[in-house]
């Protein structure tokens, strides 16, 4: 009689009732099928869903898939959990293509698949550099949390993501990120599941589990949560003392055609909001969205031109998002900036900054500044320049850090701008209008909201579409609009001032844990036995 998948007998014994725990594996078949468990448990719990407490359980399915599986199994276990969970989570991808391309469903849906198949290779990534370290004769537990570590640090995404960002909703677990951005508070994660997986591991190989070490994991949310509630209530007091101002962001809801097309419809909407917001309270300071102004201005005229439109009867300092171009003596005739401008009370333009993180063939093409012929054989693609400058922008005696679009999910980038030259204030300039009424938008948010922890600043966010809103320090969501409305909101925020620990050290511990699971997919420990036979 063939026995069940989960009482495999171990590869290199049979004279025993107990599977040896070196050796013992799932089967194939099994293994796939908690891979795809694990990738739906995490799109469950991730922001747009947001059953936030299955991202104490949802990795450990693939946990116990991975133990003791060849290389190349590994990584497709990691890929399989990756490539189901992006295919849930980013749904919203097959709606954008179908109406940006032109393409029926079908041809949509193997592009979308196509996407979702490369961000998917992050946790191949993971699955990887488990399987070598782990055959190598590493324990099983912490090469899983280094190359979790190494995955969210290094794979190159086109929508990034953190695990972390599951548990946005509860500010507690998240205060770790001063320490150690989205991943510090990934990993407390990462032991929860570890414990699980001791458990049903244990059970598996017929031992009895190793309740310290149970325990000892189990109680790593525990303390970052005391960690957090103590940080939250000596923030909170920061913020009591410290000099307040008043921000409104405004949300004119332009469909992404009507933003080209009808642009003088677009500055009348932010500006009926602007004196909205105005009447209901004096504001220190108001918050566009990205290209809400979106006829092109040439920028050695930006002094001039934006005075002339409309900042000068605003009447209050505003960062608004502009278009800039310059003429080039090369094949691109012209480049463009997706610029954030900053305005004072009297109109005058007082700062600007370019963006930085652009997209590959919607922005601009890869190698076009150096090669610019590539445009004259691609001539739609976007011809925008990327922004070289770091420096926050001037609003009296205190400084905006301003970033574009999804540079706010980048917290290594802003982190940059911060040592650069710190602000006091996060603003971020969004348009999520391409991404339709979706859960995209409230995952971006939730992505944002770690910036705030992070630098212990406000973060003043403006989108086109929603979702527009201001995040205290601890990265709780003071104020927020609506999607695809007309709106406008504003709330009292505090000029905070001082450095975290993350803002001094960075991803220094997680560059140093990357080298150290690659390091062990190549050398065994002192006390590794001889190596099993390859299979």
């Amino acid at each position: 009689m063939k026995s069940a998948p989960w009482s495999k007998r171990p590869l290199d014994s049979t004279s025993s009732s107990a599977p040896s725990e070196a050796t013992y594996r799932v089967a194939p078949r099994v293994a796939y099928g908690l891979a795809v468990a694990t990738g739906l448990l995490y799109f469950v719990a991730f922001p747009g869903v947001d059953v936030w407490p299955l991202a104490f359980v949802a990795l450990a399915p693939l946990m116990i898939a991975l133990r003791n599986q060849p290389v190349r199994r590994a990584a497709g276990l990691g890929w399989a959990a990756g490539f189901t969970m992006t295919m849930a989570g980013f749904y919203w991808l097959l709606d954008m293509l179908r109406t940006f391309s032109g393409f029926p469903t079908p041809i949509c849906l193997v592009f979308m698949a196509i996407l979702c198949g490369y961000q998917g290779g992050r946790i191949g990534l993971m699955g990887y550099l488990y399987g070598r370290a782990e055959r190598r004769g590493w324990p099983a537990g912490p090469v899983f949390a280094l190359a979790f570590v190494a995955s969210e640090l290094v794979y190159p995404l086109l929508f990034p993501w953190y695990f972390g960002a599951t548990v946005h909703q509860v500010p507690a677990l998240t205060q770790v990120a001063e320490l150690g951005n989205p991943i510090l508070v990934g990993l407390t994660l990462i032991a929860a599941n570890l414990a699980v997986t001791e458990v049903v591991w244990a059970w598996l190989v017929k031992r009895p589990p190793n309740m310290r070490l149970v325990g000892a994991l189990s109680a790593v949310p525990l303390l970052s949560a005391v960690y957090g509630a103590v940080r939250i209530s000596q923030v909170d007091k920061e913020v009591a003392s410290a000099p307040k101002a008043e921000v409104g962001v405004v949300q004119a809801n332009m469909s992404l055609m009507a933003k080209r097309h009808e642009a003088g419809e677009g500055l009348r909407r932010h500006l009926a909001l602007t004196r909205q917001l105005q009447a209901e309270t004096p504001l220190d300071l108001v918050v566009w969205s990205e290209t809400s102004v979106t006829s092109a201005v040439p920028e050695d005229a930006v002094d001039i031109e934006y005075p002339r439109r409309f900042t000068r009867i605003l009447g209050v300092p505003a960062v608004f998002g502009a278009v800039l171009y310059k003429e080039v003596p090369d094949a691109r005739r012209f480049v463009l900036y997706n610029s954030a401008l900053l305005s004072d009370a009297q109109g005058a333009i007082r700062g600007r900054f370019d963006k930085t993180y652009l997209l590959a063939f919607g922005e601009f093409l890869p190698f076009g500044d150096t090669f610019p012929v590539l445009y004259e054989w691609s001539p739609n693609s976007g011809k925008f320049s990327q922004g070289t400058s770091l420096a926050s922008l001037p609003l009296g005696n205190h400084k905006l850090t301003v970033h574009i679009c999804y540079e706010d999910v980048i917290p290594g980038f802003v982190n940059r701008m911060m040592r650069a030259d710190p602000g006091n204030l996060l603003v971020n300039i969004t348009n999520d209008a391409w991404f339709g009424d979706s859960t995209e938008p409230w995952i971006h948010l939730a992505l944002s909201t770690f910036r705030a922890i992070e630098q212990r600043r406000f973060l003043a966010r403006s989108t086109n579409s929603g979702v527009s809103a201001i995040i205290d320090p601890v990265g709780r969501v003071v104020r927020h609009t609506e999607t695809f409305r007309q709106q406008a909101t504003h709330a009292q925020i505090a000029w905070m001032t001082g450095r975290t620990p993350y803002n001094l050290w960075g991803d220094v511990p997680w560059w140093l844990a990357t080298i150290a699971v690659v390091a062990m997919g190549f050398v065994s420990p002192k006390s590794r036995r001889a190596p099993r036979a390859a299979s």
